[in-house]
């Protein structure tokens, strides 16, 4: 068990009560006589319950520190604040030692509750960060500066090709509608190609709706007595 803690700067004070449960604080003065009488009594009080972390036992001189001091409003020697986290939730004044101990018997109940606003330990554990494991895969795919996952060269390239091309086309042609449709370069010419194919290749259908049966290549007796 450690003694008070001497705050010697604000951003010291701070740190303390970020970082701790309960903080109890004698507010003093060098020259304060009840300050002198209570002080021992307060100093075996903070070795007996402080604890890392969990409750901690500071002293405030009033005059090197009067920044803290206005803060909280204090105007007599000596005041004893009791806080959790942030939040002052008692205030003693004058050199009482029954109350005082009787006051920090309560505060250490608290000593064990996480103050509110403060992050617990399930909350102050790092997160993911982008890039990192588990992650890394997908925060390359949705970087500004990489390529979709969608993204083919072959297909870029085939389009700079048919661009130029049918640029080629028209630019030597009369009918430059005419020339772009009928040119090789045009895409949606082989699609109706492919279809006027489809088309002509199509089976017919009879009569009796089935398919035609297919007329032979060589003539026969039959088909000579009809043209007579």
């Amino acid at each position: 068990m450690s003694g008070p803690i001497n705050i010697g700067s604000t951003g010291e004070w701070h740190s303390l009560l970020g970082s701790t449960n309960v903080v109890i604080v004698d507010f003093y003065a060098d020259w304060c006589g009840p300050c002198k009488m209570i002080g021992p009594h307060f100093d075996r009080l903070a070795k007996e319950h402080s604890r890392p972390k969990k409750m901690a036992f500071a002293k405030v001189n009033v005059d090197h520190q009067a920044t803290i001091a206005k803060t909280y409003g204090v105007s007599a020697m000596p005041t004893f604040k009791i806080f959790h986290g942030t939040e002052c939730v008692e205030t003693l004044k004058g050199a009482d030692p029954s109350s005082l101990s009787s006051a920090i018997s309560k505060a250490v109940k608290l000593s064990d509750t996480t103050p509110a606003g403060k992050p617990t330990e399930a909350f102050s554990k790092p997160g993911r960060t982008l890039g990192g494991a588990g992650g890394g895969k997908r925060a390359a795919a949705g970087s500004g500066f990489g390529l979709p996952r969608n993204f083919s060269v072959f297909g870029a390239l085939n389009m700079v090709v048919l661009f130029i091309g049918l640029y080629f086309v028209t630019l030597f042609s009369f009918d430059a509608l005419a020339a772009a449709e009928n040119s090789w370069f045009n895409k949606h010419r082989k699609a109706q190609d492919i279809r006027a194919n489809l088309g002509s290749s199509s089976t017919k259908l009879g009569a009796n709706g089935k398919p035609a049966a297919p007329k032979p290549s060589f003539r026969t007796l039959a088909d000579l007595d009809g043209e007579q």
